[in-house]
C-alpha cells in the first residue's frame, strides 16, 4: 500500500466524492497488512454510508454506519494520522439522522 492511497481516499471524503472515496480506500485496503486491513474497510464502509445516503437509501446507509463503527472502534482515539475518535462520534451521529428518518447528514470530517 502507498501512503497516497489512504490520503486520496480521505481528500475524496472531504470533498464529497464518496465513490472515487471507496474506490482508493478500497485499494488500501486490499494491500494494507492483515492487522490493519480493518481501518481501512472502515473508512470504507464510511465512504459507503454516505454514498447510499445520497442515494436515498436509509437501509443501506445504516448499514453501512454500523460496519463502519464496528470496524474502526479498535483504532481509536487516533491511527495513521486519522482522528478516529472523532470520526466514531460522527459516525454515531449520523446513526441517529438516519434512525430518526433522514438521510440529511452532515458532511463527514476527516
Amino acid at each position: 500500500m502507498t501512503p497516497g492511497e489512504l490520503e486520496r481516499g480521505l481528500e475524496a471524503i472531504r470533498a464529497g466524492k464518496y465513490f472515487e472515496a471507496h474506490e482508493e480506500l478500497e485499494l488500501a485496503w486490499r494491500a494494507a497488512a492483515p492487522e490493519e486491513r480493518d481501518f481501512y474497510q472502515g473508512l470504507v464502509h464510511v465512504a459507503v454510508a454516505w454514498y447510499q445516503a445520497g442515494r436515498s437509501r436509509p437501509v443501506a446507509t445504516a448499514s453501512q454506519l454500523d460496519k463502519a463503527a464496528r470496524r474502526l472502534a479498535a483504532f481509536a482515539p487516533e491511527h495513521r494520522g486519522v482522528d478516529v475518535a472523532d470520526v466514531l462520534a460522527q459516525v454515531e451521529a449520523a446513526r441517529e439522522v438516519v434512525r430518526g428518518g433522514s438521510l440529511d447528514l452532515p458532511a463527514p470530517r476527516i
